[in-house]
């Protein structure tokens, strides 16, 4: 996932389809007045409940005068629908899971655009090209109900001693829940080609009887029906604060966790590309990643950014992520969780309690 670039806008803005006015040089400035004539944005899966996406929005409708709307939609369905539309897009950009970035540059629907802090986004986190970057990461973590479980776990190791339900959600539909398969894999020893040490700890817990296979959304942690969580740590995050902030931890398995994230796409057939390259360069500006931090998704850009008190009570600190690691081999990883549904109900399935 590549190589760092220099702190300046060296993409081009070049012609498309459309009769925009575009920037025609490289200044921020420049791209700033080609989107202000624009006057218009429209996003997809981008609303304004995930990740704080609502005061980016009115930022820049307020800053720069553009009006938006937003479609909520999953990351496939973005990307079918940058290419059945093409020429008519009624979308200019969107927000993928991590996997999708590269699916929607290989399906040539991407315009490339490198903001201005590109230096400060890592290797792994982005295409070297701008095709796709990581604004905000997620990492599996535990969320645990203190009020049913009394010796709260720190590490899969824990998890695996405790006498309490481990709940994960759906494997074969959920990329939270196979996202955290592939978590305890790290922690087990492997990898994204062999998932075997993390279906055998699977399996371990469906033995047991202590495997849950609801979804850990905010209405069953309310309701008491999780009692351990695996999720994504804006998700835990965002749940304890809304239902009840003493009575849930989160946290940041210590023997390993897997690290991903979304992406957004600009639509090379969107009718407003100076606008979505605006908003690119807006969410990775520290006002920006900000937001983002406030809706609890943890900035690509966090190592770079002082935030403010409220928001970094929001977050977990950074030693937290000590042992988390961004998916290493992404091609190994898009066959394994294909196959993942089979596998899952070949090892760990047929071991589940009654």
């Amino acid at each position: 996932m590549k190589q760092l670039f220099a702190s300046v806008l060296t993409s081009a803005l070049v012609l498309s389809t459309t009769t925009s006015v575009f920037a025609a040089d490289d200044s921020v400035a420049a791209l700033e007045k080609a989107a202000k004539a624009e006057g218009t944005l429209n996003s997809v899966g981008m609303p304004d409940s995930w990740a704080n996406w609502k005061e980016t929005w009115q930022d820049i409708t307020s800053k720069y005068g553009i009006k938006h709307s937003d479609t909520d939609m999953s990351s496939a369905q973005e990307i079918a629908k940058f290419l059945a539309e093409k020429n008519n897009a009624s979308a200019d950009i969107g927000d993928v899971g991590a996997a999708f970035g590269p699916v929607a540059m290989k399906e040539g629907v991407t315009l490339p655009y490198k903001p201005t802090t590109w230096a400060q986004v890592p290797d792994w986190a982005k295409d070297k090209d701008g095709n796709w970057a990581l604004a905000y990461t997620g990492t599996i973590a535990f969320i645990i109900d203190k009020s049913q479980v009394k010796n709260e776990p720190h590490s899969w190791a824990d998890l695996l001693k405790g006498n309490y339900k481990v709940t994960i959600g759906d494997v074969s539909t959920a990329a939270q829940a196979a996202n955290g398969v592939l978590a305890a894999t790290y922690a087990m020893g492997g990898n994204e080609k062999n998932l075997k040490p993390g279906l055998e700890y699977f399996a371990k817990l469906a033995k047991a009887g202590r495997l849950g296979l609801n979804d850990p959304s905010i209405a069953s942690l309310e309701k008491g029906e999780v009692q351990v969580g695996i999720v994504w740590d804006f998700n835990g995050l965002n749940y304890r604060d809304q239902i009840d902030k003493t009575r849930f931890d989160v946290l940041i398995p210590t023997d390993g966790s897997i690290t991903s994230g979304y992406t957004t796409i600009i639509n090379k057939y969107g009718k407003h590309p100076n606008a979505a390259k605006l908003a690119r360069e807006y969410i990775f500006s520290d006002a920006g990643q900000i937001n983002l931090a406030r809706g609890y998704a943890r900035p690509i850009r966090a190592e770079h950014l002082t935030l403010p008190d409220d928001v970094k009570a929001k977050l977990l600190p950074n030693s937290e992520y000590a042992n988390a690691h961004p998916i290493t081999d992404a091609a190994a990883w898009d066959k394994s969780s294909k196959a993942l549904p089979r596998l899952w109900q070949e090892n760990v399935m047929i071991n589940m309690q009654q």
